[in-house]
């Protein structure tokens, strides 16, 4: 898989610096460099990459405009590069894979490319499933009957209700009405918006039983379920605050800083 990729900043030497960097990625194509917002927009445009490293501040166009400048077509992926911190989060709620600071990092480079080949990947399965569904509605459409609404074979595999044994008592709880989890050893402290329960086990071992498009790590021994997040806080070195529904706020740390990104897509 070749990752076509334009290079987009105002300033020579970072764009020199970024490719010298990627050379030693032999899956990254540069196929086209741009020094300012309108220019990125027109070569966006025309060329259609798969991957866009995208400088903030620009003269003109900003960084954040050249995304909403192609957003009539199917955009690409965007890594937004900059020198200021405070812009992270509106890089997450422009859908950014991720952000790297200058001057570029390998290590952070490294995982946000990582990142970009699994995006990628996902995006290519989910494009050939849906011309498979297309044939099969055409050529067998009892087929079509047979599979899942949402196209997912593992949809029905996870919990609906968790059983939990606390204080004497056995709670049935529905999955949709968990705030947020928090890990202490072998026992998870499950909280809703009105009850905190107590339930031994791993939290690799509940990770698994909870849906992933829901449910994510967003700290080392912190999980969050999305659909209860309503307003996310920007803090220090790179780090949020996701405020829930009942006003209860979870940090999110450097490491899981993506989960914001996967939950405004």
């Amino acid at each position: 898989m070749t990752i076509r990729t334009i290079l987009v900043d105002d300033e020579k030497l970072a764009i020199q610096g970024l490719q010298l960097r990627l050379e030693k990625y032999p899956d990254v194509e540069i196929i086209d460099t741009c020094s300012n917002g309108r220019e990125a927009i027109r070569k966006i445009k025309t060329e259609k990459p798969d991957l866009v490293f995208l400088d903030i501040q620009m003269p003109g166009f900003d960084g954040f405009s050249v995304v909403k400048g192609v957003m009539e077509i199917e955009p690409p992926l965007f890594v937004f590069v900059t020198a200021y911190q405070e812009h992270a989060v509106r890089a997450f709620e422009a859908n950014a894979v991720n952000y790297l600071m200058k001057p570029v990092e390998e290590d952070k480079l490294a995982d946000t490319l990582a990142r970009v080949r699994t995006r990628l990947a996902e995006k290519r399965s989910a494009e050939e499933a849906e011309k498979l569904k297309t044939v099969l509605a055409e050529v067998a459409p009892d087929a079509m009957d047979q599979l899942p609404e949402d196209g997912d074979p593992n949809a029905d595999r996870y919990e609906k209700l968790i059983n939990i044994k606390d204080r004497g008592q056995i709670f049935r709880i529905d999955v949709d009405s968990i705030e947020h989890i928090e890990a202490a050893g072998d026992y998870m402290c499950i909280r809703t918006a009105d009850n905190s329960l107590i339930l031994r086990e791993t939290m690799k071992d509940l990770e698994r039983r909870l849906d992933p498009r829901v449910f994510q790590r967003v700290h080392r021994s912190t999980i969050v379920n999305l659909n209860q997040v309503r307003q996310v806080k920007p803090h220090t070195n790179g780090e949020c605050f996701l405020v829930l529904d009942s006003g209860a706020q979870v940090k999110v740390s450097r490491s899981y800083r993506d989960v914001i990104a996967r939950f405004v897509h």
